[in-house]
C-alpha cells in the first residue's frame, strides 16, 4: 500500500469537498447509440454538458479487458522497473508530473501515439523481449474506439444537418491524425483522511485540446466535472460504457455551440482507478475555424489557427489554464 507522508503533500493539489449534488442537473446523458434518434441526443448532450456515455458501442468486451489486464500488469510493477519505459518524451511512462510547466498529480501513466509505426522498442525491457502482447491490446482497443468515435461524429453532423456527414470524422481517419492515446492509472491514497474535508488532485481540472475523447474506467470513483455554473458533479463510475468529452477543437469547429467540458480526477483512499482515454485529434497542418455551415449569419468567436499551432500553445500553458482564450475574437466595443 502507498503511503503518503505528510509533508509529500505539500507538492500536490488540493480542494475542498464540496461537490454536492443539485436538484437542476438531470444527471449525466445516457445515449443508446443503436438508437435512430440518437444524433439528435448526442448534440443535445454536446451543446449542453459537452459530456455523454454512451450504451451500445459496439467496442468489443475482450478488447478492454484484455487492455486492463496488460495496463494492471505494467502499473503492478516496481518503479524501477517502469521507469524503464519513460520518460514521456513525448511518449512513454510518466510518474506525477503532467506536462513540462509544474503539474503534478497523484497519477502514473502510459502516453502512446495512434500512429500504427509507432516503435514500442522502449517498453521492451518492461514486458520482455519484445512487447507484442502489450502492443496487440493497444492497437485492437485503439481500433475498435477510434471507429465508436467516428460513428458518433458522423451522427453529430448528421444531427446538426451538415454535408457530407464525414466533415468530423475524416479528421480521425485521416493517416496523419494526430491523435494520442493515454493509460492513467490513480493509485489509492490512504492518507486522505488526514486531510479534514479537503481532496488530493489525482489530475487537475482541464479541458481536452483535441476534437473528442473517449474515456473507459474500472469501477473506482474519482472523475468530476465542471457545470456552466462552475458547480463540480462526480460522474458515478460505469465500466461498461465509455464517456466523451467534446474537446476544444471540436467548440471552435461548431462556433461555441459544442462546449469542451472542464474536467478533473480526484484520488480514491482505498481503491486504485485505472482509465484509458482515446482523444481524436486532427492531422497537424489541418486548419481549425468555425465551420461556414454553422454559422447562419454569425460571427466567428474564434480566429482561424492549425492544429500544430493550439497545441504549440496548449504544451507551453498549465492545466487549469483557458487555453482557448488566445485565439478568441474580442468584441467590438
Amino acid at each position: 500500500m502507498v503511503v503518503l507522508p505528510t509533508q509529500a503533500m505539500e507538492q500536490f493539489s488540493l480542494v475542498k469537498n464540496s461537490c454536492k449534488a443539485t436538484t437542476l442537473f438531470p444527471g449525466i446523458p445516457l445515449i443508446d447509440l443503436s438508437k435512430p434518434d440518437s444524433k439528435h441526443l448526442l448534440v443535445k448532450a454536446c451543446e449542453e454538458f459537452g459530456f455523454f456515455k454512451v450504451i451500445n458501442h459496439g467496442v468489443p468486451t475482450e478488447f478492454i479487458s484484455k487492455l486492463e489486464s496488460e495496463a494492471i500488469k505494467f502499473f503492478s510493477l516496481p518503479l524501477s522497473e517502469k521507469e524503464k519505459a519513460g520518460p514521456p518524451d513525448p511518449f512513454g511512462y510518466g510518474n506525477k508530473m503532467i506536462g513540462p510547466n509544474g503539474d503534478v498529480g497523484w497519477v502514473e501513466y502510459i502516453l502512446l501515439t495512434t500512429n500504427p509505426g509507432f516503435n514500442y522498442q522502449k517498453f521492451e525491457s518492461v514486458f520482455g523481449v519484445t512487447p507484442e502482447k502489450f502492443q496487440g491490446a493497444v492497437n485492437d482497443y485503439i481500433s475498435a474506439v477510434k471507429k465508436m468515435a467516428c460513428s458518433i461524429l458522423e451522427q453529430l453532423a448528421e444531427g446538426l444537418n451538415i454535408q457530407p456527414k464525414t466533415v468530423f470524422s475524416k479528421l480521425l481517419m485521416d493517416e496523419q491524425s494526430d491523435s494520442v492515446f493515454r493509460l492513467n492509472h490513480y493509485p489509492p491514497c490512504p492518507d486522505l483522511q488526514e486531510l479534514h474535508g479537503r481532496n488530493l488532485i489525482g489530475f487537475g481540472e482541464h479541458t481536452d485540446p483535441q476534437i473528442i475523447s473517449v474515456l473507459r474506467s474500472n469501477n473506482t470513483s474519482g472523475l468530476q466535472i465542471a457545470l456552466k455554473d462552475g458547480s463540480w458533479i462526480s460522474v458515478p463510475p460505469d465500466q461498461n460504457s465509455f464517456f466523451i468529452n467534446v474537446g476544444d477543437s471540436m467548440q471552435v469547429l461548431t462556433n461555441g455551440r459544442f462546449k469542451s467540458v472542464r474536467h478533473r480526477v480526484l484520488a480514491n483512499s482505498s481503491k486504485s482507478r485505472v482509465s484509458m482515454i482515446y482523444f481524436g485529434g486532427p492531422p497537424l497542418s489541418e486548419k481549425i475555424a468555425p465551420l461556414p455551415s454553422l454559422m447562419e449569419g454569425e460571427d466567428s468567436l474564434y480566429k482561424e489557427f492549425t492544429w500544430f499551432e493550439y497545441k504549440k500553445s496548449a504544451y507551453k500553458s498549465r492545466l487549469a489554464d483557458n487555453r482557448l482564450g488566445l485565439f478568441e475574437k474580442i468584441a467590438a466595443s
